[in-house]
């Protein structure tokens, strides 16, 4: 790369470091990772095949790298910028598969930067004054460690850097570091990290910390200040710092009108109680209906087609195969790796089946995928990618013709069920497949299933907050008499990221959607997935468009038995006489 020197010269910067990488604790074999372009420390350890074919079982959430060989001294998280680790120094891979032990960074930047560009620094995993017992991390099992390695880029603060990380809890408030060789010398949460480098704290919580109490005054006024004029004009303006509760719901009002009829709509009451007591009676019956054996054997036979997709240092997803060798997964995951209707050079994607059992278990089996889609379509969030003929299973010596691609379920596609049963099948955050049943929400039903998952915030500053949040994510879109209200099935469900390309199933074991998104930050609020007739009717349209005909036909033999499939490739478009 490469960078622009004072005299507004280029000058040419080269990246070029080895470090070696340990897959387990206990493992004596060592890899070596020779980085050449900034990057991740991840993706570093995904760049070559024989580490990302070991990399396929981990999902990033639960992975801990551990710095250096002394024994659980510092932890990095899975985005620190390989330019910070040194020539020849190791890490080594810690994964718990039960636990989230970071928060997925979808919106991170991952431009790596020289390390100079960097502050790096260390918080104990114990507490400060008055902090010892309180909880600062995403998952205990981070207090198995001493530090925590922080990085920030110079000019960030140091709350900034802690949000960044991802391994502690949200809104810690106004918190502080003690300096552990000098603990009265404090360094207060909106410093630069400039200063910090190569220094070692512990955290100091605000007092109120202790019973989980964040200021949601000042949550209000940051979201406020993003994209609110006359809140931010009356925010810059002298005295107007501690503005009162009533003035902000009023500014916010003022700019957002709909805010107020929505949070009007809330139960009165004890309607809402009912309404709640209604909603666990109707997933209970669902519950029970999934559990039938004879529906569950269905499902589980069906989910053998369900795979685990790995877009090489991008993401990672879930897919199905719809028959053949040809699988259907989301569009996004492939954001930013595809000219075309064709994977980039260097990205390469990978179908993990059979990986239903954590370690040790090594029943699973991979195949590699060809660089050009059968069909990809941003509208809907599909992409059909085939899958090439050699399969591949770890630490084995079969030949790759007994390493089979399970059949495929297009034949089982079918309509949104009346009974508003749903079932999802797949891996959520890369972990091993998962099963989870629910239940449709009908599109005027949406808005209150969205106040009666609000309702656990007992602050009504807090639920104004993530209303608003929920609007600019653009849920008014899914909700009743919206753009997308018909067009796509709303449910809840714990499958958050690395589930999208999930298939989800009625109680019948039809596939009606394949899982595509949702609404919420880290706790979500609403989960969604496009209708699979209507994708299967726009995958059709455009085999027809681009001239597809042998794919077109095969499609036409494999959909020979099921009449919804049947008549949608029957539709021809109205041809238009010019002459008349």
């Amino acid at each position: 790369m490469r960078v622009k020197n004072e005299n507004g010269s280029d000058s040419l910067v080269t990246h070029s470091h080895c470090f070696t990488v340990k897959f387990t604790p206990t493992e004596r074999t060592e890899y070596t990772i020779d980085c050449d372009q900034p990057r991740t420390v991840l993706d570093a350890i995904r760049s070559s095949l024989e580490t990302t074919e070991k990399m396929m079982k981990y999902a990033d959430e639960s992975i801990i790298i551990q710095l250096g060989k002394q024994d659980k001294e510092s932890v990095v998280p899975t985005h620190f910028p390989c330019s910070c680790i040194d020539d020849g120094e190791m890490v080594i891979l810690h994964h718990h598969i039960s636990e989230k032990t970071e928060k997925v960074q979808e919106q991170h930047d991952k431009t790596i930067h020289p390390k100079e560009n960097y502050s790096v620094f260390y918080i104990d995993t114990v507490g400060g004054l008055k902090t010892k017992t309180k909880e600062l991390f995403r998952s205990k099992i981070i207090k198995q460690y001493k530090f925590l390695c922080i990085y920030g880029e110079k000019g960030m603060t140091v709350e900034e850097a802690v949000k960044q990380d991802g391994r502690f809890l949200d809104n810690l408030g106004e918190f502080k570091l003690s300096d552990n060789e000098n603990p009265d010398r404090l360094t207060v949460h909106t410093q630069k990290v400039d200063s910090l480098h190569h220094k070692a704290f512990k955290i100091r919580l605000p007092l109120n910390k202790g019973k989980n109490v964040e200021n949601p005054t000042t949550s209000i006024l940051d979201v406020a200040r993003v994209s609110g004029k006359s809140v931010k004009k009356a925010m810059e303006e002298p005295g107007n710092s501690g503005c009162s509760t009533e003035e902000i719901y009023e500014l916010l009002r003022q700019q957002f009108p709909d805010l107020k009829k929505w949070m009007e709509s809330r139960f009165p009451g004890d309607s809402y109680k009912k309404a709640l007591n209604l909603g666990s009676e109707k997933f209970g019956k669902i519950q029970q209906s999934f559990s039938e054996v004879h529906r569950l054997e269905k499902l589980l036979k069906m989910g053998k087609s369900v795979c685990k997709v790995l877009v090489s240092n991008v993401s990672q997803g879930t897919g199905f195969v719809l028959f053949d060798r040809f699988i259907l997964t989301s569009a996004h995951l492939f954001k930013e790796c595809v000219q075309g209707k064709k994977l980039l050079d260097h990205i390469d994607v990978y179908a993990l089946f059979n990986y239903d059992e954590p370690e040790p278990e090594t029943n699973y089996f991979h195949f590699s995928a060809e660089k050009t889609f059968i069909d990809i379509d941003v509208e809907l969030d599909f992409a059909v990618l085939q899958l090439k003929p050699d399969g591949k299973k770890p630490n084995s010596e079969s030949k790759p013709d007994n390493v089979k691609v399970p059949p495929g379920l297009l034949n089982r596609f079918g309509p949104l069920p009346g009974s508003g049963e749903a079932c999802l099948i797949g891996h959520p955050a890369g972990s091993v497949k998962k099963i989870d049943p629910t239940c449709i929400i009908e599109p005027e039903k949406r808005e209150e299933a969205v106040m009666d998952n609000l309702a656990k915030y007992k602050d009504q500053k807090v639920v104004l907050e993530k209303v608003y949040e929920l609007k600019k994510q653009g849920i008014d879109d899914i909700m009743m008499y919206g753009e997308k209200a018909e067009k796509v099935a709303a449910y809840n469900t714990f499958m958050y990221h690395g589930a999208s390309g999930s298939p989800v199933f009625d109680a019948h074991g039809q596939i009606f959607g394949i899982h595509t998104g949702g609404y919420g930050d880290g706790d979500r609020i609403i989960e969604y997935a496009h209708l699979l007739l209507a994708i299967f009717e726009k995958f059709v349209i455009n085999l027809k468009e681009s001239g597809n005909d042998q794919m077109l036909e095969e499609v036409k033999n494999e959909v020979s038995k099921n009449d919804h499939l049947k008549k949608i490739l029957q539709v021809e478009p109205m041809k238009v006489d010019e002459a008349n």
